[in-house]
């Protein structure tokens, strides 16, 4: 059975994770059953640089976080809503949620881990951080005997820019 994925937002992150999640070679090997289920778009006229079928993609954004058969909801539609209140929706729903939004999880991560807390769901943001570098997970693992921290995400410079 393929977990399906419910993508919001098809821009340049978006496009690039359509493009891992349709190429097999390119994803982990423990990830292979994974299926793109819907896309959430702002525009369906909008000339894509990624080919899916028609009936995949929508402008309804909330369709997809409460769609029974969506497994994962993948957030990269920035910006502070509608990502919270799309995200606390899927979360409500039974969504685990994957986000590359650091202005929605650096304002509103209280409110959205609480949520999905409660709702037993995980939100993940790995990719949010200093680009895609795995540093919070890390961090998580080596703070746990220290004090708590708050971490807020704000590397805005591609890691290829940075050496």
């Amino acid at each position: 059975m393929a977990f399906k994925i419910g993508l919001l937002g098809l821009g340049t992150v978006g496009t690039g994770t359509v493009e891992i999640l349709l190429n097999p070679t390119q994803r982990h090997p423990l990830l292979q059953e994974i299926e793109i289920h819907r896309v959430g778009v702002r525009s369906l006229d909008k000339p894509r640089s990624v080919t899916l079928p028609p009936e995949l993609i929508t402008t309804d954004l909330e369709s997809i976080v409460t769609d029974p058969a969506v497994d994962i909801v993948v957030e990269v539609i920035g910006g502070l809503e509608p990502a919270r209140s799309l995200m606390l929706k899927a979360i409500e729903h039974g969504k685990h949620v994957v986000t590359a939004n650091k202005a929605a999880i650096a304002r509103y991560g209280d409110e959205i881990f609480t949520a999905a807390n409660q709702a037993g769901v995980y939100v993940l943001l790995e990719a949010a951080v200093a680009g895609g570098i795995p540093v919070i997970e890390p961090l998580k693992q080596s703070l746990t005997a220290s004090t708590a921290v708050r971490l807020v995400p704000s590397c805005k410079y591609s890691p290829k820019r940075l050496f």
